[in-house]
């Protein structure tokens, strides 16, 4: 059962870093380390899909890692 729990946190993990990286916008790699690009937008369509997919995955990540957790104590 452990070793289940395990797996789906390394899958959550990999797939939670993909979502975030996708979702940085502007500035090229400034805008990954913090730059502000000082325009305020929406979000809207499939940019407002994803921040609320990752954070619908981010809970299960969070769930999960409670479960292995309580699995191995």
């Amino acid at each position: 059962m452990e070793t289940y729990l395990y797996i789906a946190q390394i899958i959550l993990a990999i797939i939670l870093i993909g979502l975030f990286l996708l979702q940085v916008r502007g500035g090229g790699l400034g805008g990954m380390f913090g730059q502000q690009t000082g325009t305020f937008r929406t979000k809207r369509g499939i940019e407002k899909t994803l921040f609320r997919f990752t954070i619908v995955l981010m809970v299960i990540f969070v769930i999960v890692s409670i479960f292995s957790v309580l699995a191995t104590g």
